[in-house]
């Protein structure tokens, strides 16, 4: 049987953060993939470049930023200020919506008004409640509410009003009315960078600092011995002193035997459609959220408005349950879906489909609940107390960027190399 200090399952952003920080050669990354990157790939066809899904990079800590980027040799990397709008009423609102109602028609922007002066006083523990005590009914209803059901593709009522946490762009009464001196706070991605090749390029960065031999593509980890501390893979038994994990939390507990309540862990999926079409479209826009539930997806990104490029090119994302299934066929419809609406909503008008692309990214969005949270956090511990440390987005159970990732994994590692 083979032995590692570090057995680290994923080479994703979060796995390799953590070999690249570690400063220590006995590590092996078992990656079930034939190529690293996790859900941050990049795929390349016919002159179109297509990410998993809109990966765009919001960096608060340069270092973190600079450490990466000095690492891409004759790579550009663009720098923009977001350009989002939201498709209603047969016009485009900047985002947020709840910042920009005087842009709505006139009957439309005095019932959001009327909203906020009625809103309830009291705030519940959900996220719906939430967002009816904050900006009340008519901002609720007419965008807040349908667009995230469709993203999160569950009834908001189950999540917690902090569900997203910092990435929510909250705004006061009286911002919202305009009543106050007070700079408006920024949203958390008000600016962006993306590399001219895609996001593959960050994950190519952090593989710099880990050696390729050490990274073992195409091999699963299907069962974990947390008392003997071995991992059985596809091809073999590893044993190892500390194993990292980024691989959804639950999926986790379910190699090393420990069960969970899929009542508290829940998630919906993402099916991410990629369409290059032989001319442009809208200009400038970076991408569009898409509050009707008749038109099948919730936002459409624009890579060619990123890259200045010649040919329309986008990313558009359709949420779906989490007990979904998506056969051949069935997937089929939902681009057929996905192309008609895209003509419903004015993006296609004459442009012609020349290239495409899909995944489905499962799990895509979890739902963050005290329960989920406190029970995310216990089974951690547990899984801690054996030398196993479960990591990332889709380790901890959470809504996060992939900056903190980053910091996430570099913590672990100095924690880790501390203790030894």
């Amino acid at each position: 049987m083979e032995r590692t200090r570090y057995l680290i399952v994923g080479a994703g952003v979060s796995g390799l953060a953590f070999a690249d920080w570690l400063q220590d050669d006995d590590y092996l990354v078992a990656e079930a993939d034939y190529e690293i990157g996790g859900y941050c790939r990049t795929v390349e066809r016919d002159g179109f470049v297509w990410d998993y899904s809109g990966h765009f990079f919001h960096f608060r800590i340069p270092e973190i930023e600079r450490y990466l980027v000095d690492r891409m040799s004759a790579q550009r990397v663009l720098r923009l200020e977001r350009d989002s709008r939201i498709w209603y009423a047969e016009r485009f609102i900047d985002f947020p919506f709840q910042r920009n109602i005087h842009q709505l028609p006139e009957a439309e922007f005095q019932e959001c008004v009327r909203g906020l002066h009625e809103r309830p006083d009291e705030q519940r523990g959900s996220f719906k409640d939430m967002l009816y005590a904050r900006y009340g009914r008519g901002i609720a209803e007419k965008f807040l509410i349908p667009y995230n059901e469709k993203l999160y593709s569950i009834n908001l009522a189950r999540l917690d009003a902090d569900a997203m946490g910092r990435f929510f762009p909250h705004a006061s009464a009286e911002e919202i009315l305009g009543k106050t001196d007070a700079p408006k706070s920024e949203s958390y991605n008000a600016t962006f960078t993306y590399p001219e090749r895609g996001a593959i390029q960050y994950i190519d960065a952090l593989a710099k600092g880990v050696r390729s031999d050490q990274i073992a593509l195409n091999e699963r980890v299907v069962g974990i011995d947390l008392d003997e501390k071995v991992a059985t893979t596809t091809k073999r038994k590893i044993g190892y002193d500390a194993l990292i994990s980024s691989a959804p939390l639950v999926a986790l507990l379910d190699l090393c035997g420990v069960g969970w309540d899929p009542n508290v862990f829940s998630h919906n999926k993402v099916q991410v459609f990629n369409l290059g079409f032989d001319s442009k479209g809208p200009p400038d826009v970076h991408w569009i959220y898409y509050p009707q539930r008749e038109l099948s997806f919730y936002r459409v990104g624009f890579y060619d408005n990123i890259f200045g490029s010649d040919r329309m090119s986008l990313y558009v994302e359709v949420g779906l349950p989490s007990d979904a299934e998506l056969s051949e066929d069935t997937r089929g419809a939902m681009k057929a879906r996905v192309l008609a609406d895209l003509q419903t909503c004015g993006v296609l008008t004459n442009q012609t489909l020349v290239a495409s692309h899909d995944v489905l990214l499962d799990p895509a969005y979890v739902h963050i609940t005290m329960k989920s949270n406190a029970e995310a956090a216990a089974k951690k511990k547990l899984l801690a107390a054996h030398d196993v440390h479960s990591i990332g987005r889709y380790g901890s159970w959470t809504y996060c960027s992939i900056e903190d990732n980053i910091v996430e994994a570099r913590g672990l590692a100095d924690m880790l190399r501390s203790r030894s």
